[in-house]
């Protein structure tokens, strides 16, 4: 399907609309059913917030796909991984999941649009490297996925935060698509219809937030970026496959960090805490609505960047992101995000 800048404006505008007003009928389903985050010493709420609004931004995307696609053999796999991942995401939010079982859904979902759908990552290229991954091609892209997915989720720990970020990810695909004129690919269609349903959902969302994305947004939406990330790469609409991942800098810098972080204590690497960079910025005493607009701030650099990489100047936009990830090293050793500051200037007294 051939988009113009017309069915661009009506596809975002009509996908936004149906999300923005589904949302709060979303928000009275899951108090009615009992899927409410209850405030602790790890959460910022203070009151019992509906964690069902991935639900509105799952519906949305299905409607923009039966209004504006056309029959695609793709979309299946893709809506059955998504359904897979919804349902996990409604129980866990009635009553929490297993970690092991939730993993075990993801890798369901990674499965049915890698097997099934044929969505696999042959190969990455990008600054002069081209690595292809043969018969391991399948198992890498199933990992990507489950990055994706949980890069997301983890990054979702304040009003408004992950939904954003994903925002800025559909925005930036799309606008790389416009500038290049390729429109046609699937992937920028879902890239429209996603940034229409999470752009409405993000109304409601953004702080002081009346509605949570629950595990069923967050990782329905690391879900849809990754497959954008294959579809793109496979239609050429990125010129390489690590662009995407580099979209993504801050939740994929604050996984890494939280990986780093809990192998260095010896922890599980699924445990939960409050080091994340959303919590360094808070502990900085950036208040709740600043702390988003940083991260806001910090991934549109990232997404600006990867712009001027494909579209305007290769040599430039590496000088740029070298200056990102220079900025991002000062970063960590500044805080506590990978190594415990406190506990490291205890030791040395």
């Amino acid at each position: 399907m051939v988009v113009d800048l017309k069915q661009i404006i009506m596809i975002v505008t009509t996908t936004f609309l149906i999300s923005l007003v589904i949302t709060p009928f979303i928000k009275k389903m899951a108090f009615h059913i009992g899927s409410v985050d209850k405030p602790n010493k790890r959460r910022v709420n203070k009151v019992p917030m509906p964690t069902m609004g991935g639900l509105a931004i799952f519906i949305s995307f299905v409607f923009g796909y039966m209004l504006f696609a056309d029959q695609m053999y793709e979309m299946i796999p893709i809506l059955l991984g998504g359904v897979v991942l919804i349902i996990t995401g409604i129980l866990d939010g009635i009553n929490p999941l297993p970690v092991k079982t939730k993993l075990m859904c993801q890798i369901t979902a990674a499965l049915i649009v890698t097997i099934y759908g044929n969505m696999v990552i042959t190969k990455i290229d990008g600054f002069g490297l081209l690595i292809n991954f043969g018969i391991f091609s399948v198992p890498l892209t199933i990992i990507f996925i489950l990055a994706m997915i949980n890069s997301i989720n983890l990054i979702d720990g304040l009003d408004g935060l992950a939904s954003g970020v994903s925002a800025i990810f559909f925005l930036t695909i799309s606008i790389i698509a416009i500038i290049l004129n390729k429109l046609g690919g699937f992937d920028i269609l879902l890239s429209l219809i996603m940034l229409g349903a999470t752009t409405g959902f993000l109304v409601h969302n953004f702080y002081p937030a009346k509605i949570y994305l629950g595990d069923t947004g967050s990782m329905f939406l690391g879900y849809i970026i990754a497959i954008i990330a294959i579809l793109g790469f496979k239609n050429v609409t990125l010129t390489s496959f690590i662009v995407p991942i580099l979209i993504l800098g801050v939740p994929i810098f604050d996984t890494i960090c939280a990986i780093l972080r809990r192998i260095i204590n010896k922890q599980s690497i699924s445990i939960a805490d409050k080091k994340h960079l959303h919590h360094q910025l808070l502990n900085m005493s950036y208040s709740h609505r600043t702390t988003v607009l940083i991260i806001y701030y910090i991934n549109t650099l990232f997404a600006l960047t990867s712009i001027v990489y494909i579209i305007k100047n290769r040599v430039l936009g590496i000088f740029m992101y070298i200056i990102l990830f220079i900025i991002v090293i000062g970063f960590i050793f500044k805080t506590n995000i990978i190594i415990n500051q406190e506990k490291t200037n205890k030791q040395k007294k």
